[in-house]
């Protein structure tokens, strides 16, 4: 008798355990599952009534040189970080600045020894990354 209420206790267990880790295994199917999916134009997707994201972009005009200095240039113009030229530092700007303004545009434009094409902003247009020159020669000579 007393091993068969042992027994019956031990499957209770088991069974509320199983049931348990069922509810479990559920909520973690729930927490992993993917947030969304990526749709292929010219392809069906699984949600055909999703219509693709389109970025908002709200463009207030070109950005100054001085807030693109401090927003995007300033890491690097304004530590020296991998041998850029400091703002300010005329030594350093000097035989820069003999090249001419366009070659220092073309330059910042293209990417020149560890600065990359554009250094870190992506998103400038040229007339952008000429403001910013400008106005990190200005500060310069």
């Amino acid at each position: 008798m007393k091993y068969l209420i042992k027994l019956s206790v031990l499957l209770s267990v088991f069974l509320a355990s199983a049931a348990q880790a069922d509810g479990h295994e559920a909520a973690i199917k729930e927490r992993i599952k993917p947030v969304g999916e990526v749709c292929v134009e010219g392809t069906a997707c699984a949600d055909a009534s999703a219509a693709p994201a389109t970025a908002a972009v709200a463009s207030s005009g070109p950005r100054s040189g001085e807030d693109l200095y401090n927003t995007k240039c300033m890491a690097c113009h304004g530590t020296g970080a991998a041998g850029a030229p400091m703002k300010g530092n005329k030594g350093q700007w000097a035989p820069r600045i003999e090249k001419g303004l366009e070659q220092l545009v073309a330059n910042a434009i293209s990417g020149i020894n560890a600065m990359p094409p554009k250094g870190t902003c992506m998103d400038c247009s040229d007339e952008e990354i000429h403001s910013v020159v400008e106005y990190m020669v200005n500060a310069s000579q």
